[in-house]
């Protein structure tokens, strides 16, 4: 099938300190009570949102298409004609980003939900996207692939 993306990734917020992180708030509030029914309500409302959040990649034969939902209702797309050069690379969230999610930095932007590897994208444009990715050789593999 040729609509069959050549590369197809589905991230989401999994790792165990964000929930740590979420219990011990809720666990605060319950314990330091009077329970604040609001406070509650808005960890509980914040914990459906960070569990919700999925990051989607894909590399079709015309372009990188991602989208971080529930953020974003459609795919994003990078034409091959915007690419300049693309590359598999390591990085620091916090240090580069400061954190997780859709990060701005001057000149680049990232989209990451976790780890630190992902894919360097050099535009045209002179702005640089950076899309995390669990398995970012391969991500680069399709890229190629589909660009030639």
């Amino acid at each position: 099938m040729e609509r069959d993306p050549l590369f197809r990734e589905v991230q989401r917020f999994r790792q165990p300190w964000v929930w740590v992180l979420l219990g011990g708030i809720t666990l605060l509030m319950l314990v330091l009570g009077p329970i604040a029914w609001g406070g509650l309500a808005i960890v509980v409302v914040i914990a459906g949102l960070v569990y919700s959040i999925r990051l989607q990649t894909e590399v079709r034969v015309d372009g990188i298409y991602f989208k971080m939902w529930p953020l974003h209702r459609s795919f994003r797309q990078i034409s091959w004609s915007e690419i300049e050069r693309c590359e598999s690379r390591q990085y620091g969230p916090l240090r580069e980003f400061g954190g997780w999610g859709i990060r701005w930095a001057p000149g680049k932007i990232a989209y990451n939900v976790r780890g630190n590897r992902g894919v360097w994208i050099e535009r045209t444009n002179g702005r640089a996207v950076l899309i995390g990715s669990q398995h970012a050789e391969e991500f680069v593999r399709a890229i190629d692939e589909a660009a030639r």
